[in-house]
């Protein structure tokens, strides 16, 4: 089974969005801390672009190049995500591609299902590095939002709350911008969160 349309167009706009970003960070920001505990802006760009280089190669039927965590950025970070981008985009335009199934870190799973799973990584880790770079006016909103219902319709991602993967919930105004909902609900924290696990 294919990824949906209104996946496919997610993953368009949140590529382009963390695009926008990445496009955006100083030099002395990829040391800097990021939402991601135990991560820099350069470590959650790595990941990001560990990521897509390997649906690629999955959508294509080949072999990813490296694991997930190996140093994808070398000395051009901006110019590898570039690279990347073009690359996971064209994979995922293409009618064939995945043959019903890739395989992640989470295992075999369904393209339809990656591609949501994918698309969550690309949005929540290009607010990620807004949120640390100090540009988060750069994030499209109504996409995180979009998001939110998605997971929310597909019942949400309990059954993946382990170290690695997401972290615990945190408590977020419910007020708050999209962007801070959804990195509370993936367990990072924003201004004023509180700890869900251990509320009462």
């Amino acid at each position: 089974m294919t990824a949906s349309p209104e996946v496919l167009s997610g993953i368009e706009r949140g590529v382009t969005m963390t695009g926008r970003v990445v496009a955006g960070i100083n030099d002395d920001q990829w040391s800097a801390p990021s939402a991601c505990e135990g991560w820099s802006v350069r470590d959650v760009l790595n990941h990001v672009v560990g990521g897509m280089r390997i649906f690629a190669a999955e959508l294509a039927g080949r072999e990813p190049e490296a694991e997930h965590e190996a140093d994808w950025l070398g000395t051009d970070a901006v110019g590898a995500f570039t690279q990347a981008a073009e690359l996971d985009l064209a994979a995922w335009r293409d009618p064939q591609a995945g043959a019903g199934t890739v395989t992640i870190s989470l295992g075999q799973l369904p393209t339809s299902f990656a591609a949501v799973i994918h698309l969550l990584e690309v949005v929540a880790h290009g607010v990620d590095l807004a949120m640390a770079t100090g540009q988060v006016q750069l994030v499209d909103e109504e996409l995180c939002e979009e998001v939110l219902g998605l997971l929310a319709a597909m019942g949400g991602v309990d059954a993946y709350r382990m170290p690695g993967v997401f972290d615990p919930e945190v408590a977020v105004d419910p007020g708050a911008a999209a962007h801070e909902r959804l990195s509370g609900y993936l367990g990072r924290h924003v201004s004023g969160a509180a700890d869900l696990s251990v509320a009462g």
